[in-house]
């Protein structure tokens, strides 16, 4: 498990294109018959990616947790972007199509991960933030994560928002979890931008095109910057730093958040006026 530590808004002004992503791009999330795991300081958020083909993967604890297993004294959100799998939870089974969600609670001693077909394989993307109360494991589908359609084709921005863990969809202690699908020849997310000082953000980016390429915007609103990315990146977004982006074709990201509460519209707007 790869460790990030946490980095300032004076630290961040002054770091070239090379620091910049190794502070806050996760890259080889997704790798055949195993999983991945980065730890960030900021609000202790755990970013991961599994994709099993030849034998189920076991979520194993690590050493850097001093648990006797991942979900001792944790939470965790799990999102299909790949074919139909399925997550073993204490011994119950839970099917997983492409954009299932399920959320997994403190205390679940035993998760694996595997895939219906090697051949179209499951693609898992985890996070996982701390909890101090369980929660039952909950399934969501992409249907009952109520989809609505936001945004304008002239702007290019038209996307369809999905909400699975959230105050008013699957319960959890902090943890914030839903994932945005752009429509073709839409490019830009959450324009106009925002920060929210109670929460770290981690977007990652899936369904872009293979030779395709996405710019994501971070940074103090007055001292942005930017982090080319590739599909099946990750990027880690702290409380006060802006997120936001366009990419080369249309695409998808699931966002996940935890810190002081799980309002999804708990944003403070940065108009893009004030952009630098």
């Amino acid at each position: 498990m790869q460790i990030r530590f946490e980095s300032s808004p004076r630290e961040v002004k002054a770091m070239d294109t090379t620091t910049l992503r190794q502070e806050f791009l996760v890259k080889n999330l997704i790798h055949e018959d195993r999983i991945n795991l980065t730890y960030s300081h900021y609000d202790r958020l755990i970013i991961g990616g599994a994709k099993p083909v030849s034998q189920q993967l076991k979520l194993e604890t690590h050493e850097e947790l001093k648990a006797d297993f991942f979900l001792q004294r944790r939470e965790l959100g799990i999102i299909n972007v790949g074919g139909k799998g399925s997550v073993e939870v204490d011994g119950e089974v839970y099917s997983l199509e492409k954009l299932d969600c399920l959320y997994v609670g403190k205390g679940a001693q035993h998760v694996t991960l595997s895939s219906e077909d090697q051949n179209n394989p499951a693609m898992y993307y985890l996070l996982s933030s701390p909890a101090h109360h369980e929660h039952p494991t909950t399934k969501y589908t992409k249907e009952q994560a109520a989809p609505v359609t936001l945004g304008d084709s002239k702007t290019s921005n038209r996307r369809t928002i999905y909400k699975y863990i959230h105050e008013a969809g699957i319960q959890s202690c902090q943890l914030v979890m839903g994932l945005t699908v752009l429509d073709e020849g839409s490019v830009w997310n959450s324009v106009p931008p925002h920060t929210h000082t109670r929460r770290t953000e981690v977007y990652f980016y899936f369904d872009l095109p293979d030779g395709q390429k996405l710019f994501h915007m971070m940074g103090e609103p007055e001292e942005t910057r930017h982090i080319i990315m590739k599909n099946h990146e990750a990027v880690i977004s702290p409380s006060w730093s802006v997120h936001f982006g366009a990419g080369t074709s249309n695409y998808g990201f699931i966002w996940g958040m935890a810190g002081e509460n799980k309002r999804y519209d708990d944003m403070d707007p940065a108009p893009l006026d004030v952009l630098l």
